[in-house]
């Protein structure tokens, strides 16, 4: 039994799909079939959707998480150092809420969207991810997502922001820094900013629930998740 294991995940790295299929149909009743490793990558994808990507489409979700909490852009920093050395705390504070709270209201449209790209992975999508980087996951779908997610992202953004009046708070408070003397003018696409942004919080928290299941025992709940994340630990 240990050879035939051994040599299953010999086969996971370096063989092409269908010798792999091949191997997988002489195997013992009980070993672990292509249908159960693409299932388990998936049941584990939706788990990271559910558990950590929700939790960014609620008040504060990027807001008050330090991993997905979005700061003003590079060039607008210096805003916020200089509007709170004058006194003016309280609007660089709101000035950085309505960026979280626009990406807020954004991120509950990446769910189906992940939803579909997971039910669209192949069995080789999943073996290469079930045997590769510790996140291969996240990586996938990226690659599967980004686009489709900021044509979603974008215009609830761009809307959120006249929403909660963030347009006005942003004339404000650039209007006030441009009219300091000595100063760099700035205008930065705040809508494709946060957009970007929003896209990096959710990717980092699939990310979040990816290695939890990869490295921690716990993590992996189901029956059918033990058995194919067992594989990765002895690649």
């Amino acid at each position: 039994m240990i050879k035939k294991l051994v040599l299953l995940i010999a086969i996971f790295q370096f063989s092409a799909c269908a010798e792999l299929q091949q191997v997988v149909n002489q195997l013992p009743n009980g070993m672990i079939t292509n249908d159960q490793i693409a299932s388990g990558l998936k049941e584990a994808l939706n788990k990271g959707i559910t558990n950590q990507v929700s939790k960014l489409a609620v008040e504060d979700g990027f807001f008050k998480n330090e991993l997905t909490r979005i700061l003003l852009p590079e060039e607008l920093q210096k805003v916020d150092n200089t509007l709170r050395k004058i006194g003016l705390s309280k609007l660089a504070d709101e000035g950085l809420k309505v960026l979280n709270r626009a990406a807020e209201d954004a991120v509950g449209e990446a769910i189906p969207i992940f939803v579909d790209a997971v039910k669209g992975m192949s069995f080789t999508d999943a073996k290469n991810i079930l045997m590769g980087d510790k996140n291969a996951a996240t990586i996938y779908l990226q690659n599967s997502t980004s686009d489709a997610l900021y044509q979603k992202f974008n215009p609830i953004i761009a809307n959120s922001f006249q929403k909660v009046g963030a347009d006005k708070i942003w004339s404000d408070l650039i209007t006030k820094y441009n009219n300091l003397p000595l100063v760099n003018k700035v205008n930065p696409d705040l809508t494709d900013y946060v957009t970007g942004e929003a896209l990096k919080g959710v990717f980092a928290m699939v990310e979040v629930e990816e290695l939890n299941i990869r490295t921690k025992a716990a993590s992996r709940t189901s029956d059918l998740l033990k058995r194919v994340f067992a594989l990765q630990d002895n690649k």
